[in-house]
């Protein structure tokens, strides 16, 4: 449903966006044959402003797609409510590494042969409400599959559905198999099966669409409805994400610890893991890039070969540092006039704003804070990340940065950047001196955030949920929150993890990066030659082809047994 593929093109809202991306950019760097498939959302996700009080206003994202995209000559039609909505697509090409070219296309309802409220189905990212949602899950499954065929795809292997958003196609799919009337029901059902992947994305029940059937049958028909009475997988509703599990080969959480929670959330499919990884040339900053391409020629076309980071000069890494910890200042002071300062320990935290995932844990005792600023040495907070329009929890987190910046000034410099995008991240997660990262366990599925700090030798804190559950080596690529066992209620205290995030601060990461400059640069070189090395979409997408867009029969193509995780 998002794809973030150029700051210029606002069709994101956060990880799940800039994943697809680094995906789609690392096919193009190995040079698979590989297409992305996603809504043109003409007004954005939105433009986000904070105003004195800390809260967020919510503006559309205004771009142009003719100054961005290609028009291409694909055209097809869905029907939505017995309408028939006419859709084109238009074409945004990746050029990888190895000159490969793939191909994204951004599908859009805004024609003029479509009746005024179908125009706009393809306006806004996650907006809307029941009915909006659903009319953009038919244009990207089924529209999807209709606009492949018309631009000439007409031999796709592999159909891989991010989140449940996509899963029309496979019902898509599972009618055509139907309608050739090759065989039964069952072996229709297993042609699908063997012709589609699905990863799910989140740890959280309640993020999983699901639509009453009264919605369903109003906007799809009696048609796609008993295709999915012949799976027999969404008794009641409409439930995308079982839809995907049922007519999937292979299907994987995105982390290891994600995976084993989707296996308990799914019982009786198998689910097995493929741990998410960033594209490592984008998530690279500039002083960073030009000291691997001098010590480590071979790093942009094998990401492995980051592991020789073991072997780069101290000098280098920390001249490369500081440079992107310079270029961070500056921008944040032309936003914020906040006067922050090169030389001060800088904390770095850019998330959605939801309230699982705690972003004002840092600032919970702002006393304590300023205890550590004293003792150690200055310190400064950077935060970021919008909350959605309609999550009055996640705003409040931003309010409550708001306030903490302003009890804390001066002792401690507390800036929040607004309008959160790549260009922001790639700042952020350079720039800063170390990463921190506090949702609620176990409810971060992936997190990548910390991967991309990683690439340029920052170091994490963080709780020990989704990658840094893998990443994590205490003292060598970064330091813990609290255990990896949830307390007995299931989640454990705020009050617990933020307790235990200032002792760590105070006893272990404080102490090394005053007391101890070439330990604190042995760990950034420790970051890059055991996280980044492994971390990154390279990786990842092997993983996958291997696993999951193979030709040969799936470790999980009989339905058995779980297939195997990832390393």
């Amino acid at each position: 449903m998002e794809v973030a593929l150029d700051g210029g093109l606002p069709t994101y809202a956060g990880g799940l966006g800039v994943l697809a991306g680094d995906t789609l950019r690392t096919a193009a760097d190995l040079g698979l044959p590989m297409v992305g498939v996603t809504l043109l959302h003409r007004k954005g996700y939105f433009f986000q402003r904070i105003d004195a009080d800390g809260r967020q206003i919510e503006e559309p994202a205004a771009w142009n797609p003719e100054s961005l995209l290609h028009a291409t000559p694909g055209a097809c039609t869905v029907e939505i409510e017995g309408r028939k909505v006419a859709l084109r697509a238009w074409e945004h090409r990746i050029v990888g590494a190895s000159g490969s070219v793939v191909p994204a296309y951004f599908l859009d309802a805004d024609l003029p042969q479509n009746a005024p409220d179908d125009r706009r189905l393809t306006d806004h990212l996650y907006g809307g409400d029941e009915r909006y949602r659903l009319c953009q899950e038919v244009i990207l499954g089924i529209g999807g599959a209709r606009m492949l065929r018309a631009l000439g795809y007409t031999r796709v292997v592999r159909h891989h559905m991010n989140e449940g958003h996509s899963a029309l196609l496979a019902l898509e799919l599972l009618a055509e198999e139907l309608a050739r009337g090759d065989g039964g029901r069952e072996e229709a059902v297993e042609r699908v099966r063997r012709r589609c992947v699905f990863t799910t994305h989140t740890p959280v029940p309640a993020a999983f669409d699901q639509f009453s059937l009264e919605t369903a049958r109003g906007i799809l028909g009696d048609g796609p409805l008993q295709v999915l009475e012949t799976l027999g997988c969404c008794p009641g509703n409409l439930n995308p994400t079982r839809v995907a599990l049922s007519l999937s080969h292979w299907v994987n959480g995105v982390t290891k610890r994600h995976g084993e929670v989707s296996a308990s959330m799914f019982p009786g499919y198998p689910v097995a893991s493929i741990t998410n990884g960033v594209h490592s040339a984008t998530w690279t900053c500039p002083s960073f890039r030009a000291l691997y391409d001098r010590t480590i020629p071979d790093w942009r076309r094998d990401s492995f070969a980051l592991r020789y980071a073991f072997g780069l000069r101290p000098q280098e890494v920390r001249e490369a540092h500081e440079e992107a910890k310079a270029r961070l200042v500056r921008e944040v002071d032309e936003r914020t006039n906040a006067g922050f300062d090169r030389n001060a320990f800088t904390i770095g935290s850019a998330r959605r704003a939801a309230a699982y995932k705690r972003p004002a844990l840092l600032l919970r005792d702002p006393e304590r804070l300023r205890d550590l600023a004293r003792r150690h040495g200055p310190i400064q907070i950077v935060f970021a990340g919008k909350a959605h329009p309609r999550d009055e929890a996640g705003k409040e987190e931003i309010r409550a940065i708001s306030r903490a910046a302003a009890a804390l000034r001066p002792d401690v410099r507390v800036a929040f950047l607004p309008n959160y995008d790549l260009d922001l991240a790639a700042l952020m997660t350079a720039g800063v001196d170390l990463w921190v990262n506090t949702p609620r366990p176990p409810h971060e599925a992936s997190g990548t955030s910390g991967m991309k700090a990683a690439h340029n030798g920052v170091p994490s804190l963080s709780v020990l949920d989704g990658w840094w559950h893998e990443g994590h080596i205490e003292g060598v690529t970064g330091w813990a929150i609290g255990s990896a066992a949830p307390g007995p209620a299931g989640e454990r205290a705020d009050e617990e993890d933020a307790a235990d995030l200032y002792r760590v601060l105070d006893e272990k990461v404080l102490p090394l990066y005053h007391g101890d400059p070439p330990g604190w640069v042995q760990v950034m070189r420790l970051t890059i030659a055991l996280n980044a090395s492994f971390f990154n979409a390279q990786r990842m997408l092997q993983q996958y082809v291997v696993y999951a867009y193979s030709l040969r029969e799936s470790a999980q193509g009989d339905r058995g047994p779980r297939g195997p995780a990832a390393p």
